[in-house]
């Protein structure tokens, strides 16, 4: 199931935009007629979501809801990725970022990757899918798709039609779980109920966040949660074959920066462009946890939380929570073709900008979306867009102490779908987007 053609037009612009406006510094926006953003929020009269005039949403899922197989949604939703369907259709596969001792496990009849001990109980984290009408946006069916996992983060789609979904955890076998975790899994799209569960081992083991891949090449990129990250690249043997093992590698800077955080001060300059190089990883299934330690005294390059990570054509962009001087985000641009050059997109010097930037994608109109997620004073978290100048703006506040997560647009580029983090609840957004 590759992307439509449509939709990839709307990624090779707006990537060629962001790189074009990012290396001139120019400030001002050509997708929308020279508009940035959509104006101010309007108030939900029911207190939920706040969106731009002309705008409006629904909730088409929600926690506790019984599902098609009759078990009910789980709590958790995070990373998810939209597909095309045949029959006018469309799938959405959901994360739920499920942690043991704090979800129950349960809630299945199939497989499963791990149990809690001696039970059949399956660990609590895993997928859900969502099947629609590609038109009116009803719910046909929704129900589990990978079972047993811990803390299902972020993924990425697939050029091949399917959902890479990653574990944001290293927990180990202790008795209480049976299973060794930290994994990506995949999950095709047009799966009509569990998956056999797979670990991609070969794709390392690590505090994984999220995954794209070239569609090119069939490379998958991954980011790393953690205070110290690296990014990863994972080059298959055989395209599209994951399970068939690859190389590991992790990112590093030709010029000798060795850490991109800012924290310190300005390291990684915006707009600078620095060249990559990679390094081969070996033990990748990194049994004591230190895949990152390791790559970071081989070169590697240091990162602030690595987060959301989106495609383009020839580069991606991903975010890093709390990155830069104010640690307040980043937005990273990376070529993969060409040059091979990093560059420092988006900075947020203030929480009106920007404030813990998560899961990211492109809009067709060429921006940037990105889901905040921050439990600061005041906890409302925002969907910010960044237009192709680096110039941020609110899309819509979410009036409700949790996060955004998961922001995906339909192929045709009408519907933006976005979960809130808990209680779980998956959302459409449409209005005068073009």
């Amino acid at each position: 199931m590759t992307m439509p053609m449509h939709r990839r037009r709307f990624l090779s612009a707006t990537a060629s935009a962001f790189a074009a406006l990012a290396a001139s510094g120019c400030s001002t926006m050509g997708s929308r007629g020279g508009r940035i953003g959509y104006g101010g929020l309007v108030p939900d009269p029911a207190g939920f979501i706040d969106l731009p005039q002309g705008f409006s949403y629904r909730v088409i899922s929600q926690l506790g809801e019984t599902m098609s197989e009759g078990f009910t949604v789980p709590d958790a939703a995070d990373g998810m990725g939209c597909f095309d369907l045949p029959g006018g259709k469309i799938a959405l596969v959901r994360n739920h970022e499920c942690i043991p001792g704090i979800h129950e496990g349960g809630g299945v009849m199939g497989p499963a990757y791990d149990t809690f001990g001696k039970s059949l109980v399956p660990l609590p984290g895993g997928t859900t899918t969502l099947v629609l009408d590609a038109d009116t946006l009803a719910v046909e069916r929704q129900y589990r798709s990978l079972a047993g996992t811990i803390r299902n983060c972020a993924g990425g789609t697939t050029p091949w039609g399917s959902w890479l979904t990653c574990e944001e955890s290293v927990v180990k076998a202790d008795g209480k779980i049976n299973k060794d975790h930290g994994w990506v899994f995949e999950v095709p799209a047009t799966a009509p109920g569990l998956v056999d569960p797979v670990p991609l081992t070969a794709m390392g083991r690590f505090n994984h966040e999220a995954a794209c891949v070239d569609p090119r090449t069939g490379i998958v990129y991954m980011t790393e949660d953690r205070d110290d990250s690296l990014l990863y690249r994972f080059i298959p043997k055989v395209r599209g074959r994951l399970a068939e093992g690859g190389r590991l590698q992790a990112l590093a800077l030709s010029d000798g920066v060795r850490d991109t955080r800012n924290w310190g001060g300005i390291a990684f300059a915006p707009l600078s462009s620095h060249p990559v190089s990679w390094i081969d990883l070996d033990q990748v299934e990194s049994p004591n946890d230190d895949l990152r330690k390791r790559g970071a005294a081989m070169g590697a390059a240091l990162f602030a939380r690595g987060e959301g990570i989106h495609m383009g054509e020839g580069e991606l962009y991903f975010c890093c929570t709390s990155g830069g001087t104010a640690k307040l985000g980043q937005v990273f641009r990376l070529d993969v073709s060409g040059d091979q050059s990093l560059h420092l997109f988006f900075e947020s010097t203030s929480p009106d900008q920007f404030n813990y930037g998560d899961n990211l994608t492109i809009a067709p109109w060429g921006d940037l979306i990105v889901c905040e997620d921050q439990y600061t004073d005041p906890v409302d978290n925002y969907l910010r867009g960044i237009a192709p100048s680096g110039t941020p703006y609110p899309l819509a506040r979410l009036r409700a102490q949790t996060e955004w997560a998961g922001a995906c647009f339909s192929p045709d580029g009408r519907t933006l779908f976005v979960n809130a983090y808990s209680p779980a609840k998956t959302i459409a957004i449409t209005g005068p987007w073009i």
